[in-house]
């Protein structure tokens, strides 16, 4: 009895509260140290690969915003060929953090300043959104928020790996909090910090534009809808938050070469709204990788629990519904989609579990059986998840390092791997992902060297017959393209 008074009288306490949420976002912290100097040839390792070779040719190269450039010079992405390696995809703020920490902070390895900074995005993302649902639920109610942000292991994984979208996150939902502290207390500085968040994250990945849907809620809730257009600094809200955006997409227009094919991602397959759309963006991804399938009954609660006063996360839902239905077929092709999700997904965890911890009659069965949901939910989604952290192909990491040992920094490669990237990248060198017409076609381009870890391979068989091997092993093989074979 005495030790249920003490626990009773330690939640209430202020400081037991905020030393309970130190643990959680440095756990938070701790579980993403999970394998992170683990080589970039894990999951989704080509879209990874992508982003680091910006980051590592801005520290060869130094930093140059207007002109990133990755290592694929082939116009698999484009259409087009693309002899400067130019990559006009997202505004490469997460590229330039990267690149200064690698180049200025040389005690830790480059992978591991790429996975820190995706980290430290989490982290914050996690921050935001303690901030956004204390304001909306209280304090328990943003613990709750925050700990499902972090813990869950879809999310552990893609917080942590080389990819722009933690960044992006990050800065969109603190754009959501400072609008709403603009919102409640009339403030121009928050709303200024506000448009400057939404503009980066936009600028990183125009996906956060669907955010705007409960800023637009919060706006009308207050003023009404014709009022918005009387507010001056809601207009300049407005250009300074889009504006950015579309300056960024007029300049890369000049560089076609640059910009891959995007078209597809909307519904280039005709999958929207077709059962397979509805399997795996809802059934898979949402319901079995992200929700652990058992995490459904918490969410589904938070959704049902309507507050006509306080529709902040079911607009914030609502706006993440248009998203994976505009860009229907990319959400069913890739996984890391569904990271824009998870934001709202915490929310209404959240939310659902605080509505179920006082649901029924039998309030003690009720909150076993959430406790139940919850941890069954992490355990499967970590058992998903766990597959993602392998090492599936080492052999061209092994290769990379042999062709990095022996070919010139300028050498131009051709790294084949069914137009993955990830073998390319371990190479350090500008080059071809794949043989995209002929080896002789590509010599005349300026390929130097050939690498390849698939040895029956009929472009492999010809230049070991036409070309020099440098190197052979039981992993890979590496010809020099300026000299023939003489045998």
């Amino acid at each position: 009895m005495q030790v249920l008074i003490w626990l009773k009288k330690q939640l209430k306490s202020k400081n037991f509260f905020y030393a309970l949420v130190f643990v959680v976002f440095g756990l938070g912290f701790g579980v993403r140290l999970y394998k992170i100097g683990s080589p970039i040839a894990d999951w989704h390792s080509w879209r990874q690969a992508d982003t680091a070779s910006v980051a590592r040719i801005y520290v060869d190269e130094g930093i140059n915003l207007l002109y990133p450039k990755y290592y694929d010079i082939s116009s698999i992405q484009t259409g087009i060929f693309n002899p400067r390696g130019l990559r006009f995809v997202e505004f490469p703020i997460y590229n330039v953090i990267h690149a200064v920490l690698a180049k200025n902070f040389a005690f830790l390895d480059f992978v591991v300043w790429g996975r820190l900074v995706s980290i430290s995005a989490a982290l914050a993302s996690a921050y935001f959104l303690f901030l956004i649902d204390k304001n909306l639920m209280g304090k328990w109610g943003g613990l709750l928020t925050a700990s499902f942000f972090l813990f869950l292991p879809y999310n552990i994984y893609f917080s942590r790996v080389i990819l722009p979208e933690p960044l992006a996150v990050a800065l969109g939902l603190a754009a959501l909090w400072f609008f709403i502290v603009y919102i409640q207390k009339n403030q121009k500085l928050p709303l200024f910090a506000a448009g400057v968040f939404f503009a980066l994250s936009t600028l990183i990945k125009p996906f956060t534009f669907f955010y705007s849907l409960p800023l637009l809620y919060l706006a009308v809730k207050k003023y009404g809808f014709k009022s918005l257009f009387k507010r001056r600094e809601l207009l300049l809200f407005a250009d300074l938050a889009i504006v950015p955006f579309f300056l960024w997409r007029i300049w890369i227009n000049n560089y076609p070469a640059g910009i891959p094919h995007f078209s597809w991602a909307f519904n280039g397959d005709d999958i929207r709204f077709k059962p397979s759309f509805w399997r795996w963006v809802f059934g898979e991804r949402i319901g079995h990788l992200i929700l652990g399938s058992w995490g459904l009954i918490p969410f589904s609660f938070g959704i049902l629990k309507f507050d006509k006063k306080n529709l902040f996360n079911h607009l914030f839902f609502l706006g993440m519904l248009f998203y994976v239905t505009v860009f229907a077929t990319a959400s069913v092709r890739h996984d890391y989609y569904q990271i824009f999700l998870v934001p709202v997904i915490a929310l209404l965890l959240a939310q659902g579990s605080i509505y179920l911890w006082d649901f029924g009659t039998s309030r003690i069965l009720t909150r076993l059986f959430l406790v139940f949901s919850i941890l069954v939910m992490l355990i499967t989604g970590w058992l998903q998840v766990r597959e993602f952290y392998k090492i599936n192909h080492p052999e061209i990491i092994a290769a990379g390092e042999a062709l990095d040992r022996i070919a010139p920094k300028d050498a131009l490669v051709i790294a084949p791997y069914s137009g993955d990237t990830a073998f390319l990248y371990q190479t350090r060198r500008f080059g071809w992902p794949v043989v995209e017409t002929t080896i002789l076609e590509h010599i005349k381009q300026g390929a130097d060297f050939f690498v390849t870890v698939n040895f029956a391979d009929p472009d492999t068989k010809y230049v070991k017959e036409k070309f020099r091997v440098v190197e052979e092993t039981s992993q890979y093989l590496i010809a020099d393209l300026r000299e023939e074979n003489t045998k």
